[in-house]
């Protein structure tokens, strides 16, 4: 009993001592142990001491993609201890899995956490489906945080009032604040290249200087030795669209010196994909760098017979050297603002920019124009879904959102105006971009990307706790529901891929494209990140109608070796760590190599 309670204990002191534990197991305190473990990994049945945690009779998918074997697992401090029959040994607390599948925590490789797991460290509504790692940096970044008064962007993505500031400068202090501050989940995040572009050009649509350009590569530099885990882009909105392909380049190869990644909501998912996915790709050789595509899609009708060429281009790709892979969310529809039907010049100078745009007569009249116009410039949303295909979701204004949950068709008709006209005006009487779902792509083309070897998975959202205050307003379904859908749906349900498959894309994958080398597989050594579910009931159960629903099928769930997690509630525990990037681990090794030579 006294060992159980022990387990729970709250404050600092518990921590510590887990944490503590770990690093001695690392650095041979349990040498003795280990050595009579031999090769297989198994232990003998009467260890010399308990271990923390003993998962029993669990069968164990340990990431690989390797079909699942029973066995237990063993953790001390932050680590895993052991795997195999360890019958007889003993553990403050033992989880009984029989029946249920164990696996390594699910990274989350697109999550907009940055503000909601400030609010709220648990993370309820990732936690609850098994994620473990939370990733961030689509193209915005919570550092390096410019200079000077912050633009309503930045206060909005910082959650924070004109004129204040937040309490970090750096994307690694802001790492280290949640890390510090308490959080479920471990939290990692790449630098935004948007982010780099405010801190030196604001909202500008020109070209950066020869010196504006070498201050964004070093502060990108900076990020890696941080621990960023490489460049962000998300190149459909402004001031992001404003970056030709040359800047690109620099900013992915400043970040390729540290085997950093370069990561890209692509310029088009639509009509010109093809060109969209030729940028990456050039950017990737050019700049020698890794590259992933965030959330592959085909959006808009006209796209969806395209799949089979899209995908022959990646592969071509792959198959002549270039390392590039995909991610995605498992649904039907995206989620962005409704400026993602405006023109993206007009988005120079930020919101503040655009609301001017929108009420000179004549500037307002060149939107609408380009708005209806049949173009392929520019990425269209709005078009691609149809006025009956947009979702509104989420407003500023206390007195817009009686609009919220309504689609964008039924707005229009009941304020008697087009739709592309409705779309000016709600952004225009809110302040803001306005929230929006838009139905884009096919179930169809959704589960053969599902069964790409590589692709892995994102959520694009918030982490939300279905509470009474998050119900005040609707979100997108993959908030809650995008890798219990994997195992559900497209696993048990549907059978796209295999169970060991869905888990290696959802852990393993993910961890070997983030250079992460102790995380996303259950072996020894290995961080204690360890997932217990029951295939047989594991499911999301948001939908776009009623999306504050949490998944289930999750029963336990462990970060850094702590239970987070617990038959459907959040054990309260915070645990969550900087999971830090290639360029923080060079920047260590190249200190101790300094100070065995005798240098600074």
């Amino acid at each position: 009993m006294n060992r159980n309670v022990n387990l729970f204990r709250s404050g600092s002191e518990n921590s510590k001592r887990r944490r503590v534990l770990g690093e001695l197991y690392i650095y041979g305190v349990f040498v003795a142990t280990l050595s009579l473990m031999g090769c297989s990994g198994h232990t003998p049945s009467s260890p010399s001491q308990p271990f923390d945690v003993i998962v029993r009779g669990g069968t164990v998918y340990d990431g690989s993609g390797d079909p699942g074997e029973v066995m237990d697992i063993a953790v001390v401090g932050d680590r895993i201890a052991a795997m195999g029959d360890l019958r007889g040994a003993d553990a403050v607390l033992t989880v009984d899995a029989s029946g249920k599948a164990v696996s390594p925590g699910f990274i989350n490789m697109l999550s907009w956490g940055v503000d909601s797991l400030i609010e709220d460290g648990r993370g309820v509504s990732d936690i609850a489906q098994g994620v473990t790692l939370e990733v961030f940096g689509e193209g915005i970044s919570m550092g390096p945080v410019p200079p000077g008064p912050l633009s309503p962007e930045l206060l909005a993505s910082f959650d924070l009032n004109e004129g204040e500031r937040p309490p970090w400068t750096s994307l690694g202090d802001y790492l280290k604040y949640l890390e510090d501050k308490g959080v479920a989940p471990n939290v990692a995040s790449f630098v935004g290249a948007t982010t780099l572009r405010i801190h030196e050009l604001g909202f500008e649509n020109r070209p950066p200087s020869s010196d504006e350009l070498l201050r964004m590569q070093e502060l990108a530099r900076e990020a890696m030795r941080e621990g960023a885990m490489g460049l962000g882009s998300s190149l459909i909105y402004a001031p992001a669209f404003f970056a030709d392909t040359q800047e690109l380049i620099a900013l992915a190869s400043a970040v390729a010196e540290f085997d950093g990644m370069y990561i890209s909501h692509l310029r088009s998912e639509g009509d010109r994909i093809d060109e969209a996915i030729d940028e990456l790709l050039t950017i990737a050789k050019e700049a020698d760098v890794r590259a992933e595509i965030y959330h592959l899609k085909l959006a808009g009708r006209k796209n969806w017979a395209r799949f089979e060429e899209v995908i022959a281009q990646i592969e071509k790709a792959r198959e002549a050297g270039l390392d590039v892979a995909t991610d995605m969310y498992t649904y039907t529809a995206g989620a962005t603002g409704l400026t993602a039907g405006m023109p993206p010049w007009s988005g120079e100078g930020g919101i503040n920019g655009r609301i001017a745009r929108i009420k000179d007569p004549v500037t307002r009249a060149r939107i609408l124009e380009e708005m209806r116009s049949d173009q392929d410039e520019w990425e269209n949303l709005l078009q691609a879904a149809g006025a009956s295909g947009v979702l509104v979701t989420s407003f500023k204004n206390e007195a817009m959102k009686q609009y919220e949950g309504m689609r964008l068709s039924e707005i229009a008709d009941r304020m008697n105006l087009s739709p592309e006209e409705t779309v000016l005006e709600l952004i225009d009487a809110d302040g803001s971009r306005v929230g929006a779902i838009y139905f884009l792509m096919t179930e169809e083309n959704v589960a053969k990307k599902v069964a790409l070897p590589w692709m892995s998975f994102g959520s694009d959202a918030e982490t939300r706790a279905a509470s009474s205050e998050d119900r005040l307003s609707p979100v997108h379904p993959r908030t809650y529901g995008t890798f219990a859908r994997v195992l559900g749906k497209f696993v048990r349900e549907e059978n796209v891929i295999s169970l060991a498959e869905a888990i290696r894309k959802m852990s393993a994958l993910p961890a070997h494209r983030l250079r992460i080398t102790d995380r996303g597989k259950l072996e020894r050594g290995y961080f204690a990140d360890i997932v217990v579910f029951d295939p047989a009931t594991v499911a999301d159960k948001a939908t776009f109608a009623d999306p504050h629903q949490l998944a289930v099928g999750v029963e336990k769930v462990f970060v850094n070796g702590e239970l987070v997690w617990n038959e459907g509630a959040a054990t309260g525990r915070l645990p969550g760590r900087f999971v830090r990037g290639p360029g923080y681990r060079v920047r260590q090794k190249e200190v101790v190599s300094n100070a065995a030579r005798g240098g600074a």
